[in-house]
């Protein structure tokens, strides 16, 4: 039987929830693809566009990703992305350039410290679906008829995007500039992710974490939601976060009330194969809820 990643973490009831890739800024820019196993370098940029873009991101720590329409379309024009997923003030902007080299005027320094890299502020949304297959197979076949589905629903808000991150999660989506990240959508669930987005709400059954938090904080985010029963996008609120011991301790705000709850995040004690074309088996991050509670006032 063919080894497909996506099923085996299934198959193990491997929890989704605290599993984002932690990243803030985003660089993504339109590119019809073939994209190759590395999308920067193997995309047939011109004249050593992609390392450099890789080098000058890397330093600035911004994430770039290729994005195109579903159908892999030739575009009329290039739209650039820049998204900074901060968790309680995201930003989006966006421009079209006329000639792929002018990536080169985008100020990715300024994306990656939060500020403008001077594009223009975009007001909707981009739902990007994973759906990059030869880094994993199974972000092709689980994503591209996922981003065919949303594209019917939501035909200007939807993009294919380059590997974003937890193949084995697949269909993976980011929602942007909120940073949320989805997984294990199907045609109809991820329709159904993208209307309650766009009516302020997130879907629990889905959500990995916010791109903007660090993986244990995603995981109590989403722990305090289910207990509350909160699906609001902006209803609960990081507020500050202490480490010891291994435990991560963080306070979150939901209404007039703040709640700290206890994380421990450990390696999982069996190696597994966490791609399709891992040539090895390694562990990967478990996060556990050790207490939640309201936060005495006094």
């Amino acid at each position: 039987m063919t080894f497909r990643c996506a099923a085996a973490s299934l198959d193990r009831d491997e929890s989704i929830a605290g599993t984002a890739s932690t990243v803030r800024a985003f660089l993504l820019l339109e590119n019809a693809g073939p994209w190759g196993e590395n999308a920067l370098r193997d995309a047939r940029l011109p004249d050593g566009l992609g390392d450099e873009l890789t080098a000058r991101a890397a330093a600035a720590r911004v994430r770039v990703l290729l994005i195109r329409r579903p159908g892999r379309r030739r575009p009329h024009e290039l739209r650039v992305f820049a998204a900074f997923a901060h968790h309680a003030a995201p930003w989006l902007e966006s421009t079209v350039l006329n000639d792929i080299h002018e990536v080169h005027d985008i100020d990715v320094e300024a994306l990656g410290a939060g500020r403008s890299p001077g594009l223009t502020p975009h007001p909707d949304p981009v739902f990007a679906v994973c759906t990059h297959g030869r880094h994993d197979t199974c972000c092709a076949e689980r994503g591209r008829p996922v981003a065919a589905a949303l594209a019917a629903a939501h035909p200007e808000l939807t993009w294919e995007v380059s590997h974003i991150g937890g193949d084995r999660f697949a269909a993976n989506a980011v929602v942007l500039p909120d940073g949320l990240y989805y997984g294990r959508l199907d045609a109809d669930s991820v329709v159904g992710v993208a209307d309650a987005h766009l009516d302020g709400k997130v879907s629990l059954e889905h959500l990995r974490g916010r791109s903007g938090l660090g993986t244990a904080l995603q995981f109590a985010e989403l722990a305090l939601r289910r207990r509350l029963g909160e699906v609001r996008i902006d209803a609960v609120r990081f507020v500050s976060q202490t480490q010891q011991d291994g435990t991560v301790t963080s306070i979150f705000a939901a209404g007039e009330q703040e709640f700290a709850v206890r994380v421990r995040s450990t390696k999982s004690e069996q190696l597994h194969r966490l791609t399709c074309s891992a040539t090895r088996d390694n562990a990967f991050v478990q996060h556990e809820l050790l207490d939640l509670g309201p936060v005495d006032p006094r």
